[in-house]
């Protein structure tokens, strides 16, 4: 953007310029007079040009009370900006300032001094403040967009890291069920071996004595109650486990 402005300025100031030869013949005559008027003070001027370091300067005579104005820049657009910069609103009024200026190069320059329209320099401050606002604005929406982007990326971590410990958290509930589930499976397989051992007491204790039959009878329901029971709980552990499973399904 500032490249911008500055080309933008220099097209302005080289289209402000206005020699003799592009003038009507009673305006070049009036810039002429001007030029000699300034003559006698070009001592004065180049004086001001040197201790401001810069390239040239905006000279001219002040249309309220006939002072000499002089405005030190580099062109004549520049000089314009340095004097609006610097508070000298006078020295820029419109009621002071006449129509063409005469904008006087350093002496080491050897160039000779050229007339700027006052008008075109007043439209190139209205350009450059427009468009120093415009970069302005653009630098504001820029740092609004970065400032968008680093809250949707900080949103995004942390409905990350909520995810990763949901799964977590999931992880560890089906790693207790499986444990569960192999302790109870182990409790099974013994049940079955206590099963088979005592039906074979039971078989034998049916043959030495009818009491003891009943007695095993009685074992037995007890052990077919608790198989039952068991067979319960394995059937609720494997609709727990599927559940788990439906649950880390959908946060997938």
């Amino acid at each position: 953007m500032r490249r911008l402005l500055g080309i933008l300025g220099v097209v302005l100031t080289i289209g402000a310029c206005a020699s003799p030869s592009l003038v009507p013949d009673e305006q070049a005559a009036a810039i002429r007079r001007r030029e000699r008027s300034l003559a006698p003070h070009s001592a004065a001027i180049q004086e001001t040009i040197r201790r401001s370091g810069r390239a040239g300067a905006l000279a001219f005579f002040d249309l309220r009370d006939g002072r000499p104005v002089v405005l030190p820049g580099d062109t004549p657009a520049d000089a314009w900006a340095r004097a609006i910069a610097a508070g000298a609103g006078g020295a820029t009024d419109p009621a002071a300032v006449p129509a063409v200026i005469t904008f006087v190069q350093r002496a080491d320059l050897s160039r000779a001094p050229d007339g700027v329209l006052s008008a075109s320099l007043r439209e190139q401050e209205t350009l450059r403040a427009r468009l120093a606002g415009l970069d302005a604005e653009l630098r504001t929406l820029s740092d609004a967009i970065g400032a968008a982007k680093q809250e949707a990326q900080t949103s995004v971590e942390a409905n990350r890291r909520e995810t990763r410990k949901a799964l977590d958290a999931l992880a560890e509930d089906v790693a207790t069920a499986r444990k569960f589930m192999l302790q109870v499976a182990q409790l099974g397989y013994l049940n079955q071996e206590m099963n088979a051992e005592n039906a074979g007491v039971l078989k034998k204790a049916a043959a030495a004595s009818q009491e003891s039959a009943t007695s095993s009878a009685k074992l037995a329901e007890s052990m077919r109650q608790l198989s039952d029971h068991l067979a319960t709980q394995l059937k609720e552990l494997g609709a727990r486990l599927d559940a788990i499973q439906n649950r880390i399904s959908n946060i997938k």
